[in-house]
């Protein structure tokens, strides 16, 4: 039997005991072992639970307790969550976590600490939710050099411009529909402003090229700035916003990446993309394009991945997986401004000043206000140029 035990009991904490419950028998046929949660770490009690007997509040009952070894972590956060899962990697134990902050900042440190205690640090649901992308990238990918990596990572604001291409609503009545529905927090910051997005595609980042991509050197802007008035010229013209984000290697060999509301072509896969739904695309020299597709949240769906890389941790038990990349180095990142984009505006200026300024550029409206879509053109080119123009709106385009 496999004890493991659960740090966090709120909604995937509570789905990842749920799981293991009704899928047991399977579970327990396909690794050849039962899985048994032995413990739920939580401030709280919950005694209407079916798992409240297995509560407890003291961290240290479950690090001393040498029959538990696996640790799921779904606290959330980069502060105690982090203190619990040093002192579980510390003390030997294989740790398996749904925390994409934590990952995205700690982890480099946590992953070389796994490698020293040879246990295994696993994250596989801390981007993307339920889809299985981060294992794919690993193995059935691994003859790949990875190229570039780019996708809707968050479900709470695809959601949103969902609801705003679909039924015309503001932005401002999307996200409050959202809240009402669950899929945004009171405080949407992190969603709206694209920080979770920023997160995850650090991960990605750091996955695919083996470099650490901290979420502080990614530039990130994220939805609050798109309005109807956009969403409308743009659906007009065979275009869709999506927030995405992206990594890539540039001419020069280093790592770049960045978030930002993208104009998505309607005949891109990422454009029937809709609701709470997450789409990963990720470009190998040798596969080409491989599409990821799936919820990107919710209990049960984060919880399958969870329970996933517990199954994957225990298998690995003996040998640990050789997961890892290097640490953050200034002269290995490139920034945005190196590469080659096409923007989208909505200015103020007269149509002479902006053909002028983008000679080529697609216009999608004009009159009181232009809207166009600029020629490919280096970022840093194209930000100076749009810089002396009466900006209203802009946002880039993919392709």
């Amino acid at each position: 039997m496999i004890n493991i035990a659960v740090m966090g009991f709120g909604t995937v904490g509570a789905g990842v005991a749920d799981v293991f419950e009704m899928n047991g028998a399977l579970i327990a046929q396909r690794l050849g072992e039962p899985v048994y949660v032995k413990y739920i770490l939580d401030v709280r009690e919950f005694p209407d639970s079916p798992f409240a007997g297995r509560v407890v509040h003291d961290f240290d009952v479950i690090l001393n307790d040498p029959a538990v070894e696996i640790v799921v972590e779904t606290i959330g956060g980069a502060k105690v969550a982090y203190d619990y899962t040093k002192r579980a990697l510390a003390a030997g134990k294989h740790v398996v976590t749904s925390n994409k902050e934590l990952v995205a900042t700690k982890g480099c440190e946590l992953l070389q600490l796994a490698k020293e205690k040879n246990v295994n640090y696993l994250f596989e649901a801390a981007v993307g939710g339920g889809i299985p992308v981060l294992r794919p990238m690993q193995q059935c990918l691994a003859a790949n050099e990875i190229e570039e990596v780019y996708g809707i990572l968050n479900g709470t604001t695809n959601f949103i411009l969902s609801r705003m291409v679909r039924a015309g609503v503001t932005f401002e009545a999307a996200l409050k529909e959202a809240q009402s529905l669950g899929y945004a927090e009171q405080d949407p910051t992190a969603d709206v402003e694209g920080q979770d997005a920023c997160r995850k595609i650090c991960i990605l980042a750091d996955l695919a090229f083996g470099k650490e991509l901290p979420p502080e050197h990614v530039p990130t802007c994220g939805i609050s700035g798109v309005t109807l008035r956009d969403v409308e010229i743009v659906e007009q013209a065979g275009w869709r916003v999506k927030l995405l984000g992206r990594a890539l290697r540039t001419a020069g060999g280093k790592v770049c990446a960045y978030v930002a509301p993208h104009l998505v072509a309607a005949e891109h896969p990422f454009s029937a993309v809709e609701d709470v739904f997450n789409a990963i695309m990720v470009r190998g020299n040798a596969v080409g394009e491989v599409m990821f597709y799936g919820p990107g949240a919710g209990k049960l769906p984060t919880a399958s991945a969870v329970a996933a890389d517990v199954l994957d941790a225990a298998a690995h038990r003996e040998k640990r997986k050789n997961i890892g990349w290097s640490a953050w180095r200034a002269e290995d990142a490139g920034t945005p401004e190196e590469l080659e984009l096409r923007g989208y505006f909505r200015v103020k200026d007269p149509l002479e000043t902006v053909e002028a300024r983008f000679p080529g550029s697609e216009i999608l409206a004009s009159g009181g206000e232009v809207a166009f879509i600029t020629p490919k053109m280096p970022l840093r080119r194209l930000e100076d140029a749009a810089a002396a123009l009466q900006l209203c709106a802009k946002m880039c385009v993919l392709g």
